[in-house]
């Protein structure tokens, strides 16, 4: 019945290795060419057990008749050519690993405990060398296994790459001119041509198109641009031609920014992580030993303690099992394989991750604490409201664009986005600006003042006070009140659901600081549903606030901090866990946080986290049910109740399992 059992899973394996050879082996992108050698070997291998266990030993009885023996070691010849095929390379990697004095390992492990079982085979002269060839055979199988993981992670991981430019178009004479990126100087005019990517971060001067961001955002809208609109590297012109102004270096730019963050990723270990390698460097030696003594200290008692027979082959053979069963590979393997599919996860849905150890920090996060300008609201003037009118709505736009045409302020920029047409200097003439309370001019010959309730009283013309939260345009014309224009910065469409959606995460308390007016941080507030604002801070001030927090959270929670501008720097630093907007996020920013949302959404916030803890609840798995077979298994195997074939279960089948389990952290879509 064993024999049975066993051909058929050699049976199946043959067949899955063939299938998978056959399906994925031709494409391009489904494993790599020293994967496939290595499935050609697990079939090659596998075929030839399958093919010796069915012809058995007395196919080989006709060689006895030409030499004594001689069937016996032509057997051992053709059982030692197929261990030699699928294991070969753990061979010398244990035989190198033995040179460099890192001696105790997985490999070590799997040679000790296969080459034995040959040995103790051999002295015994049963001719049963499955059992060793099966142990390197499913060994191989599970180390395929993590390789096509980590290779579907990378590649996961490496679609971002795809967004490094390799050259940028200058036009000389006429001409376009590829140069290297590195060449371009920070205020030089580029062209973009469309399908090319974008290769250094500026402003458009010239042309209009549609930008495909999904390498960057992980959103799969196109994002329209033109003249004067900033624009980013490493999205892809889909449409028209542009010409940009650039303003950084390529160093400096977003996709070099996000290139670095990912290569740079894994060199940040996890807590869990230190543990696996500290305990993988202490566990490997240990039961080394235990084996050691398994073999030896029970023949030696029940020779010399008990006058019984040594049974030298029985504890050997025990050691040899236990040895196959104490392999860490499941944890060594898995759990950093968790955290890369991870980040790699993230990364494909526009979040970068800067290291696991903020991976797991991010998945305990209880408290939020934002920045209101450009994390909660736009970072962007607009006007909101035109009160007590006398003129058109469009005329009082007029007139306040025209006198405000000379300034660079952003509210002099809200009212000329607003106006939405070329501005004509020629009607403006005598302009003065009053610091501290607004601009002067004259208007198609017509006196316009256009200010705060300041320049109303030094003008002492009667206004019309405002209830309204922002920015304040008192307008006179010809001497007259004439209305009063609001602007103000506006709330992100998504602030609002993503408080709710942290809420829905378990995050316990969400905070807003901002530098702004007690009103307007108050009117944000209750916009987006905050539980707690603090208004007319400096720097120095959000650092306290933050400090207060940190000192009053519950044991074990989290608090992570998310801005984008310079000034939000050093608490990005001192939180738990910064998370920077990194689209329009200033570069002090993202420098200083462990998190980067490259599409500046806040919703992209409570994704993060749910990221993180279902990258950490697959970690948990791994390492419970790992350490708890191999525990049960260990005792089976000490005791004489598991065989080699139970050993290569608690191995390969648990490190297969857990690498699988690991994969799960790649799908992230729908969290």
């Amino acid at each position: 019945m064993q024999q049975i059992i066993i051909n058929s899973l050699l049976a199946v394996v043959a067949a899955a290795s063939l299938a998978m050879l056959l399906i994925f082996g031709a494409k391009k992108n489904g494993m790599t060419k020293k994967q496939r050698n290595v499935l050609i070997r697990i079939f090659v291998s596998d075929a030839l057990l399958l093919i010796l266990q069915l012809l058995g030993r007395d196919a080989f009885a006709w060689a006895d008749s030409v030499v004594d023996g001689a069937g016996y070691w032509t057997r051992f010849a053709l059982y030692t050519a197929d261990y030699l095929i699928i294991g070969y390379d753990i061979l010398f990697k244990a035989l190198r690993g033995i040179k460099n004095r890192k001696i105790f390992d997985e490999s070590f492990l799997m040679t000790v405990a296969t080459v034995g079982a040959i040995a103790l085979a051999l002295y015994s002269r049963s001719g049963d060398y499955t059992e060793a060839i099966a142990v390197m055979l499913f060994y191989q199988i599970g180390e395929w296994f993590q390789s096509y993981a980590v290779g579907k992670s990378r590649r996961n991981i490496s679609r971002l790459m795809d967004i490094r430019p390799d050259y940028a178009n200058i036009e000389r004479d006429g001409e376009l001119l590829r140069v290297d990126p590195d060449e371009v100087a920070v205020g030089s005019v580029i062209v973009v041509q469309p399908g090319e990517k974008v290769p250094i971060d500026g402003v458009v001067v010239q042309g209009s198109c549609s930008l495909n961001t999904v390498a960057l955002t992980g959103e799969s809208l196109p994002r329209d641009v033109g003249p004067g609109d900033e624009i980013i590297s490493g999205c892809i012109n889909i449409n028209g031609v542009l010409r940009i102004r650039t303003s950084k270096e390529f160093g400096e730019s977003t996709v070099s920014r996000i290139l670095d963050l990912v290569e740079n990723a894994g060199s940040r270990k996890s807590k869990s992580e230190d543990f696996i390698s500290k305990f993988a460097r202490i566990y490997t030696p240990a039961v080394c030993l235990c084996a050691l003594a398994l073999a030896v200290l029970p023949p030696v008692v029940r020779m010399f303690g008990l006058g019984l027979a040594a049974e030298w082959g029985v504890w050997i053979y025990r050691a040899l099992t236990f040895l196959v069963i104490s392999c860490p590979c499941a944890l060594v393997i898995s759990i950093p394989l968790s955290f890369f599919a991870g980040i790699g996860g993230a990364s494909n849905a526009g979040i970068l991750v800067k290291g696991s150890n903020y991976l797991e920090t991010l998945s305990k996060t209880k408290i939020v604490v934002f920045d209101k300008t450009g994390t909660l609201t736009q970072g962007v003037f607009e006007v909101n409201g035109i009160h007590h009118n006398e003129l058109e709505n469009s005329k009082l736009i007029e007139y306040a664009a025209l006198v405000e045409s000379s300034s660079s302020h952003p509210i002099s920029k809200s009212l000329q986005r607003a106006y939405g047409r070329q501005i004509d200097r020629s009607r403006v003439s005598d302009i003065r600006e009053i610091s501290g309370n607004g601009v002067m001019a004259k208007v198609d010959g017509v006196e316009v003042a256009a200010g705060n309730d300041k320049l109303m009283n030094r003008l002492q013309i009667p206004f019309i006070p405002c209830r309204s939260v922002g920015t304040i345009i008192h307008m006179a014309i010809g001497g007259k009140y004439a209305g009063h224009i609001v602007i103000s910065d506006v709330v992100k469409p998504t602030s609002e659901a993503a408080i709710k959606a942290l809420k829905s995460a378990g995050v316990q308390l969400t905070v807003m600081l901002t530098g702004d007016s007690e009103k307007a941080a108050e009117k944000v507030a209750a916009q987006v549903g905050v539980d707690r604002v603090y208004s007319r801070l400096l720097p120095e001030d959000k650092v306290d606030r933050v400090e207060q927090l940190l000192d009053s959270k519950p044991a074990g929670a989290k608090l992570a901090f998310v801005g984008d501008g310079i000034n939000d720097a050093p608490v990005l630093r001192r939180a738990d866990i910064g998370i920077a907007m990194g689209a329009m996020g200033s570069d002090a920013a993202i420098e200083a946080a462990d998190v980067v949302l490259m599409d500046d959404d806040p919703m992209k916030i409570s994704k993060a986290v749910k990221i993180s803890r279902k990258c950490l609840s697959i970690v948990y798995q791994n390492i419970v049910f790992a350490i708890g077979v191999k525990l049960l298994c260990l005792i089976l195997g000490a005791a004489g109740i598991a065989s080699m074939w139970l050993a290569i279960f608690a191995d390969v089948g648990v490190m297969i399992l857990a690498v699988l389990n690991a994969v799960r952290a790649l799908f992230v879509k729908n969290l």
